[in-house]
C-alpha cells in the first residue's frame, strides 16, 4: 500500500491511535503507571533504541523470555513497530524446546528477564545465532551476565525519538510455537493487517451483551503473553480504550488482591486459571471484588461445574473459541440476534457454549466428505474455518501447512455440533475423543456433567484400551470436598434418566488424584494421563 494513499493497518498505527483518543488512560504493571500517552511516547524511545543501539533492523526476530510484565507490553509494540518480529517464548517448555523454537525462528535478539539468565548461561554456545541479548530487570540493581554482547533494556529509554521505519500492513509482525501434541511444537506467524484486523473483531464482538464491554472497563488478562498475543488483548483492550493491568508472574492470592486494588471489571483465562482463582487461599476476603467480575474462558471447555462456582461468586462467566493457528478469535459466547430476545433463563444456557462467529469469521461443521452437518445440536463434525487473521501456514513447513489448509479451509482438528441458532459447542478433540464401539464419546461434554458432581474438582476424561470395544471412557477426578466413586455415577446416572448424556457415556473407570498435570498454556495434559495409566504403551492404546 503507498502510504500516500491510505493508512496503513499496523502495530505501530494501533497505538498512535489508542494514545490520541484515549491518552489519559492507564497501563499498569506493580508501582507502575503509564497514560497510553506515556506509554506511546516510552515506546517510541524503546523502539528508537533498538534500531540506533542494538542495531535490530526490519525482518529480525526478537525473542522475549518474560513474565505478564511491562517490559513485555512494550516489546508487544516496539520491536514490530521496526518491522522486527516479535517471537513471544513460551517459558513453560522445558530448555530443550525453547532451544529448539528460539533456533528454528532463527532469533536474532532476545529480550530476556534477569530471572531467566542461569538457563541460558548454561547454554551460552548453543545460542551462536544470536547478536544480541537485551536484559529486563524489577530489581533496579545492575545487571551482571556472561552473555555477550548484552544491553540494559533501561538505556533503551535514554534513546531519542527517530523517525521510524515506514512498515508495510502485509509485513510479519509476530511468530510463535504451539504447544506440540506430537512431535516439536510448529511455529505459527502473522502480518500486522491480521493482528489489526483481529483486535477490530474481538472489540466488536466483547461490545455486544452480556459482556458489553466499553472504555470504562478495567481488563486484567490473565492468559501469557507468550499465548496466541494473550488472545489479542493487549491489541484489542488498548484500541478499546480499557484500563489493562498486567498480571506479572501469576501469583493468585495477589492477583485477587490486584483484581480488588485496580478495580478490575474483565479478565480472560483458561478452565484451570479459573480454578485456581476461585481456589486461592484468600478468596473469602477478596470475595466483594469479584461480584460482577466478567471472565472470558477459552483454551478449553468450560464445564458446567465450575461456571457453577463462579456463578456463586457473582462473576459472569461465558465460553470462547480459537486456536493458535487462527490468532485465536474465532468464536464468543455472547447474545446473538435470534437469542437476546429470548427469556434469561433460555438465554443463560448459551454461555457455556463456545458461542457464534465473530465479524468476519466463516466457520463451518463438516462430516468426513466435507459436507455442512445439520445444525441440530447433536450431530458432529470437524470445525473448518477462513477468516482474514487465519495464519497462511506453518513457519516453514510446507508439507503440514498443505495440511492444515486442505481443501482451501482451516482444518482445527476440533469436533463440534451447532444448534439452530448458530451456536458452536466444542464436543472434542479429534486426537482426544475417545471412540467406543465405532462411535465416539465426547470428552468435553462428559467432563462438563462430572464436574457438576458435588466435591469434585477438575476432571479430565481420556480413552482406555478395552478388548471388546475399542476403547472406554477413563475419568481422572480432584476432589474439592468430600466425594466417592459411587456419588458420581448417581449424579451422572440421574442425567441419563434426564437424556443429558447417555448411559453408554459413563466411565469404566475412574482415579482420584491431587492434580492433573498441565500443558505449558494451562489446559489437561492428557498425553500426560495417558503416559501415567498406560506407561507399557507410552499412552497409546
Amino acid at each position: 500500500m503507498d502510504k500516500e494513499r491510505g493508512l496503513h493497518l499496523t502495530i505501530g498505527n494501533l497505538l498512535i491511535d489508542a494514545a490520541s483518543r484515549y491518552p489519559g488512560r492507564e497501563i499498569v504493571y506493580g508501582n507502575e503507571r503509564y497514560t497510553y500517552s506515556e506509554f506511546s511516547k516510552r515506546v517510541r524511545r524503546i523502539a528508537s533504541g533498538l534500531l540506533n543501539k542494538v542495531g535490530v533492523r526490519e525482518g529480525d526476530i526478537v525473542a522475549v523470555l518474560d513474565w505478564d510484565s511491562m517490559r513485555y507490553m512494550e516489546a508487544y509494540y516496539a520491536v514490530p513497530m521496526i518491522g522486527a518480529v516479535l517471537h513471544t517464548v513460551n517459558i513453560r517448555y522445558p530448555p530443550e524446546v525453547i532451544y529448539y523454537t528460539m533456533a528454528h525462528a532463527e532469533d536474532r535478539y532476545v529480550v530476556v528477564r534477569d530471572e531467566f539468565l542461569p538457563m541460558l548461561e548454561k547454554y551460552a554456545e548453543m545460542f551462536d545465532f544470536v547478536k544480541g541479548w537485551i536484559i529486563c530487570s524489577d530489581s533496579g540493581k545492575e545487571i551482571h551476565t556472561s552473555l555477550k554482547p548484552f544491553y540494559d533494556f533501561r538505556e533503551l529509554l535514554d534513546s531519542e525519538i527517530n523517525d521510524l521505519p515506514d512498515v508495510s500492513e502485509d509485513r510479519m509482525a509476530t511468530v510463535f510455537y504451539t504447544s506440540g501434541t506430537t512431535g516439536m511444537p510448529k511455529g505459527v506467524s502473522f502480518t500486522h493487517k491480521q493482528i489489526v484486523l483481529q483486535a477490530m473483531s474481538l472489540t466488536i464482538a466483547a461490545s455486544m451483551a452480556p459482556l458489553s464491554n466499553t472504555d470504562r472497563d478495567v481488563i486484567m488478562p490473565l492468559v501469557p503473553m507468550f499465548h496466541v498475543h494473550s488472545w489479542g488483548l493487549p491489541y484489542s483492550s488498548l484500541m478499546g480504550g480499557m484500563k489493562y493491568v498486567l498480571p506479572g508472574r501469576y501469583d493468585f492470592p495477589s492477583l485477587l488482591e490486584k483484581i480488588e486494588r485496580e478495580k478490575v471489571t474483565f479478565t480472560a483465562s483458561v478452565p484451570s486459571i479459573l480454578y485456581l482463582l476461585l481456589t486461592a487461599p484468600n478468596l473469602r476476603e477478596h470475595m466483594p471484588a469479584l461480584k460482577g467480575l466478567k471472565s472470558l474462558i477459552g483454551g478449553s471447555a468450560l464445564p458446567a461445574g465450575l461456571a457453577a462456582k463462579a456463578r456463586a461468586a457473582g462473576m459472569l462467566v461465558l465460553g470462547a473459541y480459537g486456536l493458535s493457528e487462527t490468532c485465536p478469535a474465532l468464536t464468543i459466547s455472547v447474545y446473538g440476534s435470534k437469542v437476546r430476545d429470548l427469556p434469561d433463563e433460555k438465554k443463560s444456557e448459551f454461555l457455556l457454549k463456545a458461542g457464534i462467529p465473530f465479524p468476519f469469521v466463516n466457520l463451518r461443521i463438516v462430516d468426513s466428505s466435507f459436507r455442512d452437518v445439520p445444525a441440530d445440536g447433536k450431530t458432529a463434525g470437524e470445525v473448518v474455518v477462513r477468516s482474514p487473521w487465519c495464519t497462511s501456514g506453518y513457519y516453514k513447513d510446507p508439507e503440514r501447512t498443505d495440511e492444515l489448509w486442505k481443501d482451501g479451509w482451516l482444518h482445527t482438528g476440533d469436533i463440534a455440533v451447532m444448534d439452530e441458532y448458530g451456536y458452536v459447542q466444542i464436543v472434542d478433540r479429534e486426537k482426544d475423543a475417545v471412540k467406543s464401539g465405532g462411535e465416539f464419546i465426547p470428552s468435553l461434554l462428559l467432563e462438563s456433567a462430572i464436574s457438576e458432581c458435588r466435591g469434585v474438582g477438575e476432571v479430565a476424561v481420556i480413552g482406555m484400551a478395552d478388548e471388546k470395544w475399542g476403547e472406554r471412557p477413563f475419568a481422572i477426578v480432584t476432589k474439592s470436598g468430600e466425594v466417592t466413586e459411587a456419588e458420581i455415577r448417581a449424579h451422572l446416572r440421574k442425567y441419563v434418566e434426564t437424556g443429558r448424556i447417555l448411559q453408554w457415556w459413563i466411565p469404566d473407570g475412574f482415579e482420584f488424584v491431587d492434580s492433573i498435570p498441565k500443558t505449558s498454556t494451562g489446559k489437561s495434559d492428557k498425553k500426560e494421563l495417558r503416559k501415567l495409566l498406560r506407561p507399557e504403551t507410552g499412552g497409546k492404546a
